[in-house]
C-alpha cells in the first residue's frame, strides 16, 4: 500500500481545517447549498464530459492510487534472465512452458510471438503498438480529474456569484438589510473556498498520482520489450541484465545489485558450509 497518497490528503484535511481555521469557527465553513453547487456541479460536469467506460474505472483508479509496488523490476530481470539461459540452453521453442507459468499477459504474448518465430521489428511493432494504445486510455483518465480540478474552482465561482447576486438584491436600507452584508458575503465566499480546496487537495494529486502509476507501467513494460527481443537474439543473459539495468534510476538499480550480491553472498555461504562438512566426514 502507498500510504503517500492517503496520509498527503489527509495531514493536508488537517492542517487546512484543524490547523488553519480555529475549531470554534469550524461552523462558519459549513454550507450544505454551497457543497451542493461546487460538488454536484463538478460530478455532473465530469460525467458530462467523458463516456461511461471511463467513469466507470474511477474505482479502479483509487485502488491504484492507494496501492503501490505493483511492479517488481528485480523479479521481472531474473525471469528474463532465466529464460536467456534457457533459450541459449535449448532453444526458443523451450520458452512456451515457461510462458504460460507468466500472469502478466503483455509478458506471454511477447514470449509466444518470439517461440513462434515472428520477427523482430514485429514484436516490437506489435508490443509497442499496444504500448501506445494504453497509454492513450491512461491519458484520459488522468485527464478526468485534472478536467474535475479546473471545473471545482470553476463551480465554486459559480456560487460565489449566486451569493453575491442574492446579497445585492436583498440589501436594503429600510428594511435593515445592509447590517447582513459580512454574514451573506462570508457565504458566497464559501463556495470558491470548496472548489479550491476539492482541486488542490483531492483532483490533482490523484491525477499526479495516476501519471506516476502510468510511468511505473511504461518502464516495466518497455523492459519487457527489451528483455524478449534481447532473448530473440540470442544475447548474453549476463549482458542482457547489465543492459536492462540502465534503463532503471541509480538508487533502484543499486538497490537491485545489492540484493543480488545478499543472495549471491548467502549463496556462497550455504555451498562453502557443505563443502566443509564433507571435509570433516
Amino acid at each position: 500500500m502507498d500510504f503517500t497518497s492517503i496520509g498527503g490528503i489527509v495531514v493536508g484535511l488537517v492542517l487546512i481545517l484543524f490547523v488553519g481555521i480555529s475549531p470554534k469557527n469550524m461552523g462558519n465553513f459549513v454550507d450544505y447549498n454551497s457543497l451542493a453547487i461546487v460538488l454536484g456541479g463538478t460530478i455532473c460536469a465530469v460525467v458530462a464530459s467523458y463516456p461511461a467506460r471511463t467513469l466507470k474505472e474511477v474505482g479502479k483508479h483509487m485502488k491504484l492510487v492507494v496501492m503501490g509496488g505493483k511492479y517488481d523490476i528485480g523479479g521481472l530481470l531474473d525471469t528474463l534472465v532465466e529464460m536467456a539461459y534457457l533459450a541459449r540452453k535449448n532453444g526458443l521453442l523451450a520458452l512456451e512452458e515457461k510462458a504460460n507459468e507468466l500472469d502478466d499477459v503483455f509478458f506471454k504474448q511477447g514470449i509466444m510471438m518470439i517461440v513462434d518465430a515472428t520477427e523482430p521489428e514485429e514484436v516490437r511493432a506489435l508490443m509497442e503498438n499496444e504500448l501506445d494504445t494504453m497509454s492513450q486510455r491512461h491519458e484520459e483518465a488522468f485527464g478526468l480529474y485534472e478536467k474535475a480540478s479546473a471545473y471545482a474552482p470553476a463551480f465554486g465561482m459559480i456560487g460565489t456569484l449566486v451569493g453575491l447576486i442574492n446579497m445585492l438584491k436583498g440589501m436594503s436600507l429600510d428594511s435593515g438589510g445592509a447590517g447582513n452584508i459580512g454574514q451573506d458575503m462570508s457565504v458566497a465566499l464559501i463556495t470558491t473556498f470548496y472548489g479550491c480546496m476539492l482541486a488542490n487537495v483531492f483532483f490533482l494529486p490523484i491525477a499526479k498520482k495516476l501519471r506516476g502509476r502510468n510511468e511505473e507501467e511504461l518502464l516495466y513494460k518497455q523492459i519487457v520489450i527489451e528483455g524478449i527481443l534481447a532473448i530473440q537474439s540470442g544475447d548474453n543473459p549476463k549482458f542482457l541484465k547489465e543492459r536492462l539495468l540502465t534503463y532503471l534510476a541509480e538508487d533502484v538499480r543499486q538497490k537491485i545489485m545489492a540484493s543480488e550480491g545478499g543472495e549471491e553472498g548467502g549463496g556462497e555461504g550455504k555451498k562453502k558450509a557443505k563443502k566443509e562438512k564433507k571435509e570433516k566426514k
